[in-house]
């Protein structure tokens, strides 16, 4: 039996078959590196660019925050869904951390999988 986390795969560790498509289906997060505690500040997610048909499109990015010295990690802070043909696989979203940690991005195509992206946040008084 496949561990689910073995399932979905990153720029670093694809199948040969599915690390071309590795650019177009893994998000870009864009985030500061580093943001004030308690702090409200805006992260954008982007996939692609890739095509938003009903037989091949990206359908969600669910969005987790690691957060260091927390027992029980990840948090899961947003899910964002996209429809075919009306959406594309876009979004920002406001965020406040307390400690610091990695933001996880994991994005779901209907043909390719899960993909896994992630960027470290520091946080400061």
């Amino acid at each position: 039996m496949v561990k689910f986390g073995d399932l979905i795969y990153t720029q670093e560790e694809a199948p040969q078959q599915a690390i071309s498509k590795a650019e177009t289906h893994t998000a870009k997060i864009e985030a500061p590196d580093t943001v004030k505690k308690g702090e409200a500040f805006e992260i954008t997610i982007k996939v692609g660019p890739h095509e938003m048909k009903p037989q091949h499109s990206i359908r969600y990015a669910e969005v987790w925050f690691y957060e260091e010295g927390r027992p029980f990690n990840p948090v899961r802070v947003a899910k964002i869904e996209w429809e075919p043909d009306y959406t594309l696989p876009e979004a920002k979203i406001k965020l406040t951390l307390q400690k610091p940690g990695t933001l996880y991005v994991i994005t779901y195509c209907n043909l390719h999988g899960l993909w896994e992206a992630r960027k470290e946040i520091k946080v400061v008084e």
